[in-house]
């Protein structure tokens, strides 16, 4: 299972990816595109080029998780195009998954001053 805890970073990759790859193909994908380190904990997240399926890789230590979100219908319409990723907070991505606009949906500031 997957937690959504406040320190989780999730990278949401702006450019489509090849779907027929499987998980050593996206970690690939991470180290050369998103220049990060697959093996970091933190969740990458692609999508494939027609909008209606996602992917998700994670290392949860043991080894990796590799989950497929595929819409019934429609497609996810809001998706970030800061190339080549872009850093979630845990609830944005919670509603980029969902199929809502992860820009309005705004939240808590990641850091505020305690009074």
């Amino acid at each position: 299972m997957i937690a959504l805890t406040p320190r989780l970073r999730v990278w949401v990759a702006a450019e489509p990816a090849d779907f027929r790859c499987g998980i050593d193909g996206l970690a690939r994908r991470v180290r050369q595109i998103l220049t990060e380190d697959p093996f970091s904990g933190a969740l990458f997240v692609f999508r494939n080029r027609r909008r209606t399926a996602v992917k998700l890789l994670v290392d949860e230590g043991q080894g990796f998780w590799l989950c497929q979100k595929r819409l019934s219908q429609g497609r996810f319409r809001f998706w970030p195009n800061e190339s080549p990723g872009q850093v979630l907070a845990p609830h944005a991505w919670a509603v980029l998954l969902s199929g809502g606009d992860y820009a309005a949906a705004g939240g808590m500031p990641q850091w505020r001053a305690i009074a």
